[in-house]
């Protein structure tokens, strides 16, 4: 069904989670509604260590300026780049969707990764609690599920989280690609601070939900020389898993990214740009959507070896989905139900 149009959207700076959410920025929000279909998707990068994933949302507001996921908003008709960021899509019905998915009999359990697009803690999921009620049918099925966000409103369901991570079924990923504030506005000017990424790592650790961390995209000369403290402060946080991968700049991606570098980091845009290019034998990326996020070279070879040097010092693992809990799964009707 064709997204429509929501003429007076939910306002997620007037909810009672906002003081995770920051000061709302001056730009205009036009959100869309949409009936799903489906919502559960199947991957098929051999870049990404899992099967199924669910996004809740179609755009995201956090406005990372390098996400690779931007070139998915023009199968809409609207744009990679404002448009991903403010135009956004919200799948009202992805929860019975899921629901409907899981009590198939097609359906063998699996993890299921929110979200492997866009994040599914922006901050219209404060009025919306799409993510939640997705979260809730996944629960009540004991089917387990990765998290990967940069939102501080995850901490909002740490209840739920707690309650799945008591049966070995859900594990967390914060994206934390730098070390500081400063650079992190820099480039993803709407998402949580940095130093608030930590804290939810230890908020969700010490509720007994396993956590780890990714440092992903990793950006060569701006982020590979932070990659020792990403870690350290992790695992200080309660972290116990790690994982990294190359920035891709898909060719929409590629010219705002670019223009975003020169203007916040104009002392540092070339020696970035180059040492991209140094990764890829010279390119920046492989066409429209850069499908591949693989660095190759010494330099990347250096990276690799520094991120698993780093994680053997502080006592991380490098894998990501293994050991969730698959054996407790019911269909609706054949179990207790956790959360009503």
């Amino acid at each position: 069904m064709k997204p429509r149009k929501v003429d007076n959207p939910p306002n997620p700076w007037a909810s009672g989670y906002v003081e995770w959410l920051g000061e709302p920025p001056q730009a205009r929000l036009v959100v869309y509604e949409e009936e799903a279909r489906a919502v559960i998707s199947e991957n098929q990068s051999p870049d990404l260590p899992f099967r199924y994933g669910v996004n809740p949302y179609r755009g995201c507001f956090h406005g990372c300026i390098y996400c690779y996921a931007r070139p998915t908003h023009q199968y809409l008709d609207f744009g990679a780049g404002s448009d991903f960021e403010r135009k956004i899509v919200v799948k009202v019905n992805a929860a019975d969707r899921l629901a409907s998915r899981l009590d198939s009999k097609n359906w063998e359990p699996d993890t299921i990764v929110f979200s492997g697009v866009t994040d599914c803690y922006q901050p219209l999921e404060a009025s919306y609690g799409i993510t939640r009620e997705c979260l809730e049918v996944c629960a009540r099925r004991r089917n387990p599920v990765g998290i990967i966000t940069k939102g501080s409103l995850i901490r909002r369901d740490v209840d739920l989280l707690a309650e799945m991570a008591s049966w070995g079924g859900v594990r967390v990923f914060l994206s934390i690609p730098f070390a500081d504030d400063e650079t992190g506005w820099a480039l993803e000017p709407q998402a949580s601070a940095i130093s608030q990424r930590f804290k939810t790592l230890s908020l969700l650790s010490d509720a007994g939900v396993e956590v780890g961390v990714s440092l992903s995209p990793m950006i060569p000369g701006l982020s590979d020389r932070q990659v020792p403290e990403i870690l350290e402060r992790a695992a200080d946080a309660g972290a116990t898993r790690a994982f990294m991968q190359m920035l891709r700049l898909p060719t929409p991606v590629d010219e705002i990214f670019e223009k975003r570098l020169r203007d916040v980091f104009p002392e540092k845009a070339d020696r970035v740009l180059g040492s991209i290019e140094d990764l890829r034998e010279g390119a920046r990326n492989d066409g429209r959507f850069g499908h591949r996020m693989v660095g190759k070279g010494p330099r990347w070879e250096t990276i690799r070896q520094l991120f698993k040097g780093s994680c053997r010092r502080v006592g991380i693992s490098t894998t990501r989905q293994e050991g969730l809990n698959c054996g407790e799964f019911r269909r609706a009707g054949q179990q207790r139900l956790v959360f009503e």
